[in-house]
């Protein structure tokens, strides 16, 4: 079950792609920011969810609401798929599992992260939650349906 709309977004502090070490508190500061936890890098579902993204990207940088993907996946890691499909946002690695476990996007026993995207006001109350393991590209429509929520 993922956090409920109108509770506060934990904070937290993740490596990010680039070399950059990504605070939300701080570098997303007074920002409206979605937060896409997903399972691992290259795998059909993931990599769908990710170009899906890349693909409707303008959909939230027109409103500059930034877009970040998390997984348990290495920076390294998410550095090679990124580049791979030209991700123009950051990926987060959460590689203890401690943020996904904080924002309740990590399957118990098996560590996996689920497949949960936050949608987040300014003020970093959760505005709208989307949560499905098999409905990849069905998370940027939810998403781009809630923008009215934070535009």
């Amino acid at each position: 079950m993922a956090l409920q709309v109108g509770s506060k977004a934990p904070d937290f502090t993740l490596p990010a792609t680039g070399g950059l070490s990504f605070t939300l508190s701080q570098e997303a500061a007074g920002q409206a920011v979605i937060l896409y936890f997903y399972p691992k890098d290259f795998t059909p579902g993931c990599t769908a969810e990710a170009c899906d993204f890349r693909d409707n990207i303008a959909q939230f940088s027109d409103l500059s609401i930034p877009v970040f993907g998390i997984s348990r996946d290495s920076v390294l890691t998410h550095e090679k798929f990124k580049e791979k499909y030209q991700l123009p946002f950051a990926l987060l690695a959460d590689e203890s599992g401690r943020v996904a476990k904080a924002y309740q996007a990590l399957i118990p026993l098996i560590g996996l992260t689920k497949r949960i995207t936050y949608l987040l006001d300014k003020n970093h109350q959760i505005a709208a939650v989307y949560e499905s393991m098999f409905g990849a590209k069905q998370h940027i429509k939810a998403m781009i349906a809630q923008l009215n929520l934070v535009g």
